[in-house]
């Protein structure tokens, strides 16, 4: 009688590691659609960027917009990027908020998997948005002279870096209490680590206090490599520099991201 209420079936086997991580980057995917202010800074927000500052600034700057885009471009898609990293701090306090952790807990899944799905989404975020920065940039006249291969290392080198920079974000989504406190902190580092770099102006044109500041930021350094890949004339030391730079950020915040995410749990 008892074994007649039972299933018969085998029971399904549980979702692997990559399994389970693929299936929350898609839904991190899919949140950008539903996020207003997400889908702007991914798509409008650079593209206004690279328009406003190229026909702005570009006849100041380097004598023509066409001129200036050259210089410009690469160092809007390192803004870019930069700068949209803090949704991955967003997207983890909103889940939090919202008692989604708790779900995740009572599945039987990898439990790390929502932050490295939360990751892989990320890179969707990031390829999205400069994607449509460098194809504006082209019909704006934009002519990487290293060509299609060029492109794609310059955008995989600044997603790298700015994986290290979410595990940042990671850990304050973690700690403050709303998303907004998130963007309100993302801020207060993103504005002067863009700003104060070469991606807007050569740095010579600066004082020389800030030119050594300049020189120390990694943001600089990727934003010249990114130029350099683009056009053909990339130097090693600034793809080092960047590379060593995500490795240490990543090798002092993930470790610190991941121990907050058990005990959140």
């Amino acid at each position: 009688m008892t074994t007649s209420v039972l299933a018969t079936a085998a029971r399904p086997a549980p979702a692997t590691p990559w399994a389970a991580v693929v299936t929350l980057g898609w839904r991190a995917m899919l949140k950008i659609k539903h996020v207003p202010f997400q889908l702007f800074d991914v798509t409008a927000f650079p593209l206004m960027m690279t328009l406003m500052f190229t026909y702005l600034f570009g006849g100041a700057l380097a004598g023509s917009p066409r001129e200036y885009v050259q210089f410009l471009l690469p160092g809007i898609v390192v803004q870019t990027i930069v700068f949209i990293t803090v949704y991955t701090g967003v997207g983890l306090n909103s889940d939090i908020s919202k008692g989604l952790f708790d779900r995740f807990r009572s599945v039987p899944i990898w439990q790390p998997a929502p932050i490295f799905g939360a990751l892989l989404g990320d890179v969707f975020r990031y390829s999205l948005a400069a994607l449509m920065v460098v194809l504006l940039g082209l019909v704006m006249g934009f002519r990487p002279q290293a060509g299609v291969i060029g492109v794609v290392l310059a955008i995989a080198l600044v997603i790298v870096f700015a994986l290290s920079l979410s595990w940042m974000w990671i850990i304050v989504g973690m700690k403050v209490q709303s998303p907004e406190s998130v963007m309100t902190s993302s801020f207060l580092l993103l504005f002067p680590l863009t700003m104060a770099s070469n991606i807007f102006v050569d740095p010579s044109t600066m004082p020389a206090f800030l030119q050594r500041i300049v020189a120390l930021n990694p943001v600089t350094h990727l934003a010249s490599a990114s130029r350099g890949l683009m056009h053909g004339n990339v130097a090693a030391g600034d793809v080092i520099y960047v590379l060593a730079a995500s490795a240490i950020v990543t090798a002092v915040f993930a470790p610190v991201a991941m121990r907050m995410y058990h005990r959140e749990r």
